[in-house]
């Protein structure tokens, strides 16, 4: 489970069987003290992709900018690149996601 804030509008497309998909990426943030006890902020960016039924809410309600979290699994997928490079993606198949905070003002 992830809450963090969508970097982009996702990509949604139809698929032929019908079924709906989605791509977007959140930014998670942690922050520490580090040593000299300066605040230190980290980011670290996660892909994920939603089928369905969720892939068509993510793409009506989902906008850049906006706090949500996601439960899902990680799932790394092995490809060769157009130059026959072994290559791996990581992303995370998103089962559930929970749009946090309210509207936003008009």
């Amino acid at each position: 489970m992830l809450i963090g804030r969508l970097g982009a509008q996702p990509e949604t497309k139809q698929l032929a069987n019908g079924s709906a998909m989605a791509r977007f990426s959140i930014a998670t943030s942690e922050s520490y003290k580090n040593d000299k006890g300066e605040r230190v902020e980290e980011t670290q960016w996660h892909n994920l992709i939603a089928w369905g039924k969720v892939a068509e809410i993510a793409g009506k309600y989902l906008t850049k900018g906006k706090e949500v979290a996601i439960e899902g699994k990680l799932v790394t997928r092995q490809y060769t690149d157009k130059d026959g490079n072994k290559r791996s993606n990581t992303e995370i198949v998103v089962a559930d996601l929970l749009l946090i905070g309210g509207k936003p003002a008009e």
